[in-house]
């Protein structure tokens, strides 16, 4: 198990989806200075650093995680040396930025899975997940067929534009899955390493792993996974020992084992996270039963040896928002549970002042149920909450329209 940086012992995250944060050139879309311009106001609440969605080039159809180019900012949120001022203003304001890291798949409008379509072998031929026919597909994987000269079908890891990345097969059993040592396995891995060089040199603090134990195939007990992350633990501890590394897996005792320092509590998969804030009967709406939920977590507190940090966040950019399910003052409770507990605590943005979730909305940048949780956030009560200056019309998504909606401006004034 990895040993962590000291800053992580008293660390409260504070998880920004950056097309909704702020927005500072009029497009309607929050973007870097945004971010940069508010760090006061996160520091202000007592979080000391801050996980951002993915802020890359993309074409934008899963709201920034199908990545086009890993190494540029996405040119809607700014530059590259915007990125870097704020890892800077962050810093001196005694703060930690982690990144958004995609490893398991890319956009298919991403340069190596264009040079990985073509017939002829290249570089790129085995970056993806291909079986040796179009007629076969990956059994077990859904996939994406018919759409290049190649002949094969490509694994995709969730909406079809979303090609899976090799890693390899933990236990391959047909001809055309690769193994973990394999040339193509070995590319993809030590790619990914580059990109993590690439932002950790900029200044950035370490990643957030989007499904981080996922990218080794026909791997039921994770051995294949853990490795994997072990090695890249290895480099890490090599060239960058004070990178933070929390993945979206939700087994600590399998993440912290791969060389993780922390590991989220999911919403779905075994953790019984729900039963605490989102499901019929939450446990901190007074009504309903916390026990399942309790036995899961003292398993995972004991089996990963108390050696890491488990995180439970107030929310995300993938399920309802808090205040959904969770009313008025018994948000007090949830919230003081989440920042008493051991590990990290993660606040949602606008989790702290209690934003709603949208009910109603058409889905944005494949959002779908989740992007009533995507709204603006609401900083005060002039023109579009304070958002963005462009006509409402304009904003990425449309805000909360209750005339009471809760605002930063309002909850700073109750609590002083």
């Amino acid at each position: 198990m990895a040993k962590r940086p000291d800053w992580l012992d008293d660390a409260v995250f504070y998880e920004i989806y950056p097309q909704s944060f702020k927005d500072t050139d009029g497009d309607g879309i929050g973007n870097i200075n945004g971010i940069t311009e508010k760090l006061p106001y996160i520091k202000e609440l007592g979080c000391t650093a801050i996980w951002i969605n993915p802020c890359f080039q993309s074409p934008f159809l899963d709201a920034g995680y199908d990545v086009s180019n890993y190494c540029r900012v996405a040119p809607r949120y700014g530059t590259n040396d915007d990125l870097v001022r704020l890892f800077e203003e962050a810093h001196k304001l005694g703060m930690h930025v982690l990144l958004d890291l995609v490893p398991g798949h890319t956009s298919w409008e991403h340069p190596w899975f264009k040079e990985s379509m073509k017939a002829d072998r290249n570089e790129f031929t085995d970056r993806y997940v291909w079986t040796d026919s179009v007629w076969e597909e990956p059994a077990g994987y859904p996939s994406i067929r018919g759409i290049s000269e190649r002949d094969g079908s490509c694994a995709i890891n969730f909406f079809t534009h979303q090609p899976a990345l090799n890693y390899g097969f933990y236990k391959p059993n047909a001809p055309w899955q690769q193994s973990m040592d394999s040339e193509g396995a070995v590319a993809t891995r030590e790619a990914l390493k580059d990109v993590m060089r690439f932002w950790l040199s900029r200044g950035c603090d370490g990643f957030r792993v989007d499904m981080a134990g996922s990218l080794v195939k026909n791997d039921e007990d994770q051995k294949g996974n853990i490795a994997l992350w072990q090695n890249i633990r290895a480099f890490l501890d090599e060239e960058y020992p004070e990178a933070a590394m929390v993945s979206e897996w939700g087994e600590p005792y399998q993440s912290l084992a791969g060389g993780f320092h922390m590991d989220f509590l999911l919403h779905f998969g075994s953790s019984h996270y729900n039963d605490l804030f989102r499901n019929e009967k939450p446990f901190f709406s007074g009504e309903g039963d916390a026990s399942t939920f309790v036995s899961k977590y003292m398993d995972s507190y004991e089996r990963s040896e108390r050696k890491g940090l488990i995180c439970i966040p107030s929310g995300n950019h993938d399920m309802d928002r808090l205040a959904r399910h969770i009313k008025g003052e018994r948000r007090k409770l949830a919230f003081a549970f989440l920042l008493s507990m051991p590990g990290a605590p993660y606040i949602y943005y606008g989790d702290e002042i209690g934003m709603n979730y949208v009910e109603g909305l058409n889905s944005v940048e494949g959002g779908y149920g989740r992007t009533g949780s995507r709204s603006p956030m609401q900083w005060d009560s002039s023109e579009n909450a304070g958002f963005s200056s462009a006509l409402a019309e304009k904003l990425y998504i449309p805000l909360d329209p209750d005339p009471d909606r809760p605002t930063a401006e309002k909850q700073i004034a109750v609590n002083n």
